[in-house]
């Protein structure tokens, strides 16, 4: 990267660590887009907020450009201070751990594009310390604002991913997007997401987050599909929020996964995916887990798989993860869906599993998960399901759990496509729900099997 200015913003002083003239960067920075600030607007900004400034540019030759924003964020511009991203494209071909900003402002105009030298990323991809899972930047902080007004993009060049995977689940070392790790009463805003690696972001040991106005789109061009392109995880996190997002992929649009609690999901719209997922969990056997004070409301899904679905591995373990697992505890309550609209749902919209378990065991042990669920609410569930679909709930609860409890359906309307309002959904297959208000359980019998499942759902 050759333009990586520093301003210190002490005394409106000017200090550059630049080897092309100001003019030029005024230059580059209006080609890539006239409406982004200037340079001196920038320095204005950071003298007024006596903040220090990093602009970045990128290297003119397609260089590697995580090493100058390797130096600004861990650096030069790690705290109090404002980085800037103009673009247009800043080529990512190393790893990034940035872990300790502090009261720092991202604005990210531009466009990071990871190199498409699979060899490479695995082997240098980072784990996460869940299942076997990856990375490829490793980002933490307290009080970060990432500004990507609606241009700033993360492309992680997927489609060569896709491909090498080849429907597979859970590739060792297939290196998620982000990794948002110990990163705390921060904002990220307004960025796009597109072709992720894997997974688009996981949120981990964090708290106090806004996810806001942020596209996700990772989708194949191939007959590969893009599975385990999850939108958003989240795992030992606390109050987290996802406002207005649009996300178009292969697996779950968001997944609440281990000690999630309190996490909010408003004003949303999901194309394609598996739905909103609670879990997988309960994977490692004697581990306790839990998922709790989960809230979503208006999120309109097309072509999903589900509205919402919850999913336990079973109390036997098979196997080890990614893959294989189970016998592990804990609960999740108190989740509410509530003004959700679905367009062509291609299986059952509410939908509980306690049978997760190793491939080719799936269906066994139902009866031995003892992670239990409780006080869930469906509530305002409108729209279509894929013609084919007959049951709009199916509940298979395990007894060593005790069974499910509090389940509540309020306001339920969803028929299948081309049916009138006497075609709405009326089955609710169940096996050991306790206390359900708002439908009535008829037992799942042999040959009730739920809709479309399987592969399409990650673990």
């Amino acid at each position: 990267m050759r333009g990586l200015a520093v301003f210190a913003s002490l005394g409106a002083s000017l200090a550059l660590g630049l080897d092309v003239p100001r003019s030029s960067v005024d230059a580059r920075i209006a080609v890539a887009d006239p409406n982004i600030p200037s340079p001196s607007a920038w320095v204005e900004r950071a003298g007024r907020e006596d903040r220090r400034l990093c602009i970045l540019e990128p290297d003119a030759d397609g260089g590697d450009d995580a090493p100058a924003l390797l130096a600004a964020l861990n650096n030069r511009c790690r705290t109090r201070s404002i980085v800037v991203l103009p673009g247009p494209v800043y080529h990512i071909k190393s790893p990034m751990v940035t872990t300790e900003l502090d009261d720092v402002v991202i604005d990210q105009r531009g466009k990071l594009l990871w190199s498409n030298d699979t060899s490479y990323w695995l082997s240098v991809s980072m784990p996460v310390g869940f299942q076997n899972q990856s990375t490829v930047w490793h980002f933490g902080g307290d009080r970060v604002v990432w500004e990507g007004h609606g241009v700033g993009t993360l492309d992680g060049n997927g489609q060569v991913w896709y491909d090498l995977n080849k429907g597979g689940s859970n590739m060792p070392r297939r290196p998620m997007n982000v990794n948002f790790w110990g990163l705390s009463n921060s904002v990220v805003r307004g960025l796009r997401f597109v072709q992720s690696q894997m997974w688009t972001m996981n949120i981990m040991h964090s708290k106090n987050l806004v996810f806001e106005d942020i596209y996700v789109n990772s989708t194949s061009s191939t007959e590969n599909n893009s599975l385990n392109t999850d939108g958003a995880d989240t795992m030992y996190s606390d109050n987290i929020t996802f406002r207005r997002w649009v996300v178009v992929n292969g697996d779950d649009a968001i997944a609440v996964k281990a000690n999630s609690s309190n996490i909010h999901v408003y004003d949303s719209e999901f194309f394609g995916s598996t739905g909103i997922a609670m879990g997988s969990i309960g994977q490692f056997a004697g581990q306790f887990e839990y998922i709790e004070n989960v809230f979503a409301r208006n999120v309109t899904l097309h072509d999903t798989l589900r509205a919402c679905y919850f999913k336990t591995w079973t109390g036997v373990q098979i196997g080890y993860p990614p893959n294989g697992g189970g016998g592990g505890t804990g609960y999740a309550r108190n989740i509410v869906l509530e003004d959700v609209t679905l367009d062509g749902a291609r299986g059952e919209p509410l939908f509980i599993t306690q049978c997760e378990s190793y491939s080719g065991h799936a269906g066994e042990s139902c009866d031995t998960s003892t992670f239990a669920i409780s006080d869930v609410v469906w509530r305002g569930i409108r729209g279509t399901v894929a013609d084919g679909v007959a049951s709009a709930g199916f509940f298979r609860c395990s007894a060593a759990a005790g069974g499910c409890g509090n389940l509540t359906v309020e306001d339920f309307a969803v028929k299948p496509v081309g049916r009138d309002r006497d075609g709405v959904l009326n089955t609710w297959l169940c096996e050991n729900v306790h206390g359900g208000q708002g439908f009535a359980c008829r037992e799942i019998e042999d040959a009730d099997t739920e809709t479309d499942t399987g592969a399409e759902e990650e673990l």
